[in-house]
C-alpha cells in the first residue's frame, strides 16, 4: 500500500553547503545529520541530502506547498537558487513554479487552495 510522498533525495556536491542554504530556504535545522545523509523534516516529509551522485534536473520533480508562491519564489531566489519555470497557472487557482538550487536539482514549488498543507503539517 502506498501512503503518499515521504522522502525526496537530492545528491550535492559539498554537503555542509547544501546543509545551510536548505537550513536557511525551510527555516529549520536537520533532524538528521550525518557525513553521508542529512535529512530535514518538512510538513511531515521528508528532504534527505547525499553527498554523491550527481545533481541535474533529469530526475523526478518533487513539488513542495506553499502559501504565497509569488513571495517564495522571489525569497529563495534571494538566497541563491535561479528560476527554470517562472510561477504559472496550472488550472483553477493552483500555480507551480520551478528553481534549481544552487547544486543544480530541481526545487518544485505549488500553491494548490484545494489541498489543505497545513492538514498534513
Amino acid at each position: 500500500m502506498i501512503h503518499g510522498m515521504r522522502t525526496t533525495k537530492y545528491p550535492v556536491g559539498v554537503l555542509a553547503k547544501a546543509k545551510a542554504w536548505f537550513s536557511e530556504v525551510f527555516g529549520k535545522a536537520p533532524y538528521f545529520d550525518e557525513p553521508f545523509y542529512v535529512g530535514f523534516e518538512i510538513g511531515g516529509f521528508e528532504l534527505g541530502l547525499v553527498p554523491d551522485g550527481v545533481p541535474g534536473v533529469q530526475g523526478c520533480t518533487v513539488y513542495w506547498g506553499v502559501d504565497d508562491i509569488d513571495a517564495e519564489v522571489e525569497r529563495i531566489v534571494g538566497l541563491g537558487a535561479s528560476v527554470h519555470e517562472p510561477v504559472q497557472s496550472v488550472g483553477g487557482d493552483i500555480k507551480v513554479a520551478e528553481l534549481l538550487d544552487p547544486f543544480g536539482n530541481l526545487l518544485g514549488l505549488i500553491y494548490n487552495p484545494t489541498f489543505d498543507v497545513k492538514a498534513v503539517r
